[in-house]
């Protein structure tokens, strides 16, 4: 982003901001296109209006010498800007080309008030029980997933905005939360002692699980919030041969545990009489 050097292509801008009805993050352009479409430069000048509304964070970005500096206003308000709510940049203008220069920045407007939903699906994964490693059973699991930017800072440092778009970051959102579902629920019969056949009962349970791990996850790779988890399915396929062997050793254990507590009950009758 170096300095405008005509002054044809100098433009004030009188008003900056958020055009957008519905948005995650979009980016404000002179001319107002889309975010994600168009790579033109421009130059601001302290002076310009700026508004911001509540819910929204305003992020100036501006490069100097391979380095990206943030400058971050808070919504709601309306105001000049000045050196004094732009100080990082403020400074860095002042210092290489004085205050009163035009100079490039990205303006993002991010919305910390929109909960964005994406659903998933993990198609069938083997998944075994503790007590009988031999037998896996194809479990698939359905839901969506819930989630906000409140730490905009760290959203931020972890994602690069100028190549944002609400569909991509969406899927990589899903890729993270199939993978990580089907690690959870892969180990959740060692790990929380639910045996397989019991998971599609045990929706609530895994789902807390879940969101926990969720919550935790994405919030380091991703800098996002998550808000919710919703499990809607947790499905093992029964026809398989692994579901109908570990029915069968179930029963057959179920069966044994049955009939020696019916015998150490006899036993103790008679041991009263």
């Amino acid at each position: 982003m170096g300095l405008f050097k005509s002054s044809k292509k100098v433009g004030v801008a009188d008003v900056i901001r958020c055009d957008a009805s519905d948005h995650l993050i979009w980016k404000w352009h002179p001319d107002g296109p889309e975010s994600g479409e168009g790579k033109r430069e421009y130059a601001i000048r302290f002076g310009s209006k700026l508004r911001v509304r509540e819910g929204e964070v305003a992020v100036f970005a501006y490069k100097q010498k391979g380095k990206v500096y943030n400058d971050y206003i808070v919504g709601p308000t309306e105001e000049t800007l000045h050196t004094k709510n732009l100080p990082v940049i403020g400074a860095i203008v002042d210092a290489f080309f004085g205050k009163d220069t035009p100079f490039q920045a990205d303006i993002y407007f991010i919305n910390t008030a929109k909960n964005v939903q994406v659903k998933f699906g993990v198609p069938y994964f083997d998944v075994c029980d503790e007590r009988f490693p031999d037998f896996a059973v194809p479990v698939a699991v359905r839901g969506s997933i819930n989630f906000k930017i409140d730490d905009y800072k760290e959203f931020v440092k972890i994602y690069r905005l100028e190549d944002f778009t609400l569909s991509d970051f969406s899927a990589k959102i899903r890729d993270a939360a199939i993978r990580y579902v089907k690690n959870v629920v892969t180990n959740v019969p060692a790990v929380h002692s639910i045996p397989v056949v019991q998971l599609e009962r045990r929706i609530t349970a895994i789902n807390q699980i879940v969101e926990l791990n969720l919550q935790e996850r994405l919030k380091d790779d991703f800098g996002v919030t998550v808000v919710g988890v919703d499990i809607t399915d947790v499905e093992l396929d029964k026809t398989s041969q692994g579901y109908r062997d570990l029915m069968a050793v179930s029963k057959d254990v179920a069966s044994a545990a049955m009939a020696a507590q019916s015998e150490a009950n006899v036993s103790s009758i008679k041991a009263k009489a």
